[in-house]
């Protein structure tokens, strides 16, 4: 038997409505909460119809305060592929969030440090993040917790893994540097009221199948999802065939 609750969905639309459902709920439960949201491909329709939901009164997500999931260091919200600049274009920026509720590191900062200390302060004095909705990397990533991050990590400054980096130059139209990454730690993810991981397609198969095995190891930190007591996995195209 899983810890989590895994739901293989036939499409991409349905995992993203899926997702997208189980937000809208535990938002009308704490509309005023703590809530951080991954980046990337996957998501995308997922915040769609939380910003529909939030046109049709459903939900109000400028209620909710945000925490950046993590970053890529020395980028801000002006790069088209950063994480900040993501979230303002797939959901803060269409509902008008209020500024005062959104916190980001700043990873262009002489003091990433201090920035971790800032995003470790805002969680605590929000009480912790009542909602995380995640991806997983190829190579089983949380965040930019690459493998070997220790589970009880806070917030903290990476060196990028080679796959993390060749990943990430999709997200960007001119040469970056992607050596290094600012992430929550695995302790703050674990903390969460929620958790919600969505995982679409082949690539992201090998992540699945390592969580679904009965053991936890930090050398694929998705397997650190089987310590939660309220994890949902909405995967699509992944389990067509027997893992």
């Amino acid at each position: 038997m899983q810890p989590f609750n895994l739901i293989n969905t036939e499409n991409y639309e349905e995992l993203s409505k899926v997702a997208s459902e189980k937000i809208i709920e535990v938002m009308k439960l704490h509309p005023s909460s703590l809530f951080c949201f991954a980046g990337g491909d996957t998501p995308v329709r997922t915040l769609e119809l939380l910003v529909q939901a939030h046109r049709e009164k459903r939900i109000n997500l400028c209620e909710a305060y945000y925490i950046g999931l993590d970053e890529w260091v020395g980028l801000d919200e002006l790069h088209k592929g950063s994480c900040l600049a993501y979230m303002k274009t797939n959901l803060f920026d269409p509902v008008n969030v209020p500024k005062e509720q959104i916190h980001f590191f700043n990873a262009k900062s002489s003091d990433l440090e201090k920035e971790c200390e800032l995003s470790n302060n805002y969680i605590k004095n929000h009480q912790g993040i009542t909602l995380s909705l995640l991806g997983v990397g190829v190579n089983g990533h949380l965040g930019f917790n690459e493998p070997g991050t220790s589970f009880e990590s806070l917030a903290h400054v990476v060196d990028l893994n080679e796959i993390t980096k060749k990943v990430g130059e999709k997200y960007f139209e001119n040469d970056v540097n992607l050596s290094k990454g600012i992430t929550l730690g695995i302790k703050q993810l674990l903390e969460s009221d929620y958790l919600i991981l969505e995982a679409s397609g082949e690539t992201k198969r090998d992540s699945i199948k390592k969580l679904m095995e009965n053991n936890v190891t930090s050398e694929w930190p998705i397997t650190a999802l089987r310590l939660h007591k309220n994890c949902a996995v909405i995967v699509t195209e992944i389990l067509e065939t027997e893992i």
